[in-house]
């Protein structure tokens, strides 16, 4: 079997484009996988076409030896965009290997550690009294963890002890909703760049019983995340803004992390994500893998908890019922909070070509937020 060829369908939808890759062959099987949508995402696309001529007439199944042909073949170290380009091509060629073996891909990587893979979900809401009733509607859909932001979007135009006590009142509002038995964790996203203020806002949502703080230095910053947890008293996550064995060695060498977060579209794919897991497991750190983007991006990341040993939660924002869901043609949803390891040879999705041209991509980026005083902030 050879690679014959490599595309890429780019779609917008639920506030963001979505970047899908087909590997064909010349036996008919076609492998899907997806690239992370970084923003500006038209460089993406252009590094996968770069790299296409690096795989075909390759035995698609040679995963190892072609990434590292890859890698090899560029001149500097691998960024974003080169990352991501390359993690949504291993996906697809897992996806081949799954069909080629007719086999779920989670097999070929070890078979199944766990019988099924537990979520978190995502709390939304611009108030104390919106979060708490958005926990509570969960709840009743069987999640059993969540996570929130635990200070207002409007934090950087407030006070700092007004941001404080609105995150004590957020907090309160969703364990009040909860009750104490389910997991609550916090996602700071790397906006906070200064020790005490972190150090602050640990102290005011520590006696929420937190399962994790995410985020609270920019990921980059490995010695100020490891100062940081040697003060935290909770497990301290991040590392969706890694990518690659390298740096995530040097986050766990740095005694930096308790849980680290790699998400599959743009840490290396797969087989990156396994290599990363491992050496997690040698420093006594669990993965919760970082997943934002949708159906497929949740596919991968499922096939690849069912494969490792130290494996603690998903992440998970009810994509089913967003209009991205149009883009995959199997309506996958979690059962009580938790995802059932899919049956089918290779990923288990298929791409909807008519909904994809249906909905053409649009220019998006993160935009920054800004402090009162007009200042850049970061996100």
């Amino acid at each position: 079997m050879k690679i014959t060829g490599i595309a890429t369908f780019h779609a917008f939808a639920s506030g963001r484009n979505n970047i899908f890759i087909e590997v064909s062959t010349d036996e008919g099987i076609t492998g899907v996988g997806e690239a992370y949508s970084i923003g500006p995402d038209r460089s993406v696309i252009a590094m996968i076409d770069e790299m296409t001529p690096w795989f075909v007439n390759h035995d698609p199944t040679r995963i190892e030896w072609l990434m590292r042909r890859a890698k090899n073949t560029m001149r500097f170290p691998l960024g974003q965009v080169a990352w991501s380009a390359l993690s949504g091509i291993d996906i697809a060629l897992w996806d081949i290997a799954g069909k080629a073996a007719n086999v779920p891909v989670y097999k070929l990587l070890g078979g199944p550690t766990r019988d099924k893979v537990r979520v978190y979900h995502g709390v939304y809401g611009d108030s104390p009294e919106q979060v708490g009733e958005h926990a509570r509607q969960l709840m009743d859909e069987g999640y059993t963890a969540f996570k929130t932001s635990p200070i207002p979007g409007n934090w950087r135009e407030i006070p700092w002890a007004q941001t404080l006590r609105e995150a004590d009142e957020r907090m309160a509002a969703i364990r009040e909703a909860i009750g104490d038995s389910p997991d609550l964790a916090v996602d700071v996203h790397t906006a906070i760049r200064e020790h005490g203020k972190s150090l602050e806002l640990a102290r005011v949502i520590t006696p929420y019983r937190l399962m994790f703080i995410e985020e609270p230095a920019g990921a980059e910053f490995i010695a100020s995340t490891a100062e940081l947890r040697k003060h935290f008293r909770v497990a301290l996550a991040t590392g969706e803004n890694l990518y690659g064995l390298a740096r995530y060695t040097e986050l766990l060498d740095a005694d930096a992390v308790d849980i680290i977060q790699p998400d599959m579209l743009c840490c290396g794919g797969l087989l990156e994500a396994k290599k990363i897991a491992a050496v997690a497991e040698a420093h006594y750190v669990t993965v919760a893998p970082h997943n934002p983007l949708g159906l497929l991006s949740t596919a991968a990341g499922v096939h690849h908890a069912a494969s490792i040993n130290n494996f603690s939660i998903l992440e998970w924002h009810g994509d089913h019922r967003k209009k991205k869901a149009e883009f995959i043609n199997e309506p996958w949803e979690p059962v009580n909070g938790h995802f059932e390891l899919p049956t089918q040879a290779g990923i288990g999705m298929t791409l909807n070509h008519d909904a994809i041209a249906a909905n053409p991509p649009q220019h998006w980026d993160r935009g920054f937020g800004t402090y009162e005083d007009g200042s850049p902030g970061f996100l």
